[in-house]
């Protein structure tokens, strides 16, 4: 069966302004409007299995994925969360490093990889900003291993929440209060991904909403009245 794939100009991404073209001039986007397509996931698909060779990389232009490894016991560990504007796949490398599965429906914005190659060699914007990307994810690892290994189950919990806003509003938004979230993973899965139990998620979410620092709408949605004070509670600073 032949893969579902469509195009979108690049002047309507959702992502432009922080995914790996965000730095590209008119003519750069151009490029790469002639190489890209768009492919969509279905929620609870895999996008590419641990050691897997895959023909391309992608940014996600919509939705959340989960990055695991599987430990030799047969346990499944979720190690990341694949979010819009992040980038899967690594330049000069044909395989992918981890399991990646779609947890909500995706859109995923691709490059055949030997095109994206050579894109990398031509256009220094999306060299440095890919290269920006890298570092920055490898500061996020880090803060990652303090938040496991430090943080109260509550500092978790609030450290989640700053994540999901920083990813999934524009700066400017967060002087808006109250400022609006959908969680975008169970808190079974979220649970998993702090390393903690899923009793222990919902009790620290409704110990901030008794405190004021959030309130719940349904099951996914988080309103954050003031965005400072939960980074606070998160340990953050500016």
């Amino acid at each position: 069966m032949k893969e579902s794939t469509f195009k979108v100009d690049c002047s309507y991404c959702p992502i432009k302004h922080r995914a790996v073209c965000a730095r590209c001039e008119p003519d750069e986007l151009e490029i790469l409007n002639e190489i890209k397509y768009y492919k969509p996931v279905a929620a609870g698909e895999t996008v590419a299995l641990s050691g897997e060779r895959v023909d391309y990389v992608a940014s996600v232009v919509s939705g959340v994925a989960s990055l695991s490894k599987s430990l030799e016991d047969g346990r499944t560990q979720m190690v990341g969360l694949v979010l819009p504007s992040d980038f899967i796949g690594r330049p000069g490398r044909e395989t992918i490093a981890h399991d990646v599965t779609a947890v909500t429906d995706l859109t995923l914005c691709c490059f055949h990889r030997k095109p994206f190659d050579k894109i990398l060699e031509e256009l220094p914007h999306v060299r440095e900003r890919l290269l920006e990307m890298m570092f920055d994810e490898m500061d996020a690892a880090r803060d990652w291993m303090l938040l496991l290994g430090r943080k109260t189950a509550r500092e978790k919990i609030a450290s989640f929440l700053v994540l999901m806003v920083n990813r999934s509003t524009l700066p400017k938004e967060l002087f808006i209060a109250p400022v609006r979230v959908d969680l975008p993973i169970s808190r079974d899965a979220i649970a998993n991904f702090l390393g903690l139990t899923i009793e222990t998620v919902s009790r620290q979410l409704t110990a901030l909403r008794k405190d004021g620092i959030i309130s719940l709408e349904g099951n996914r949605e988080v309103i954050i009245p003031d965005f400072q004070a939960l980074k606070d509670e998160a340990g953050l600073s500016d």
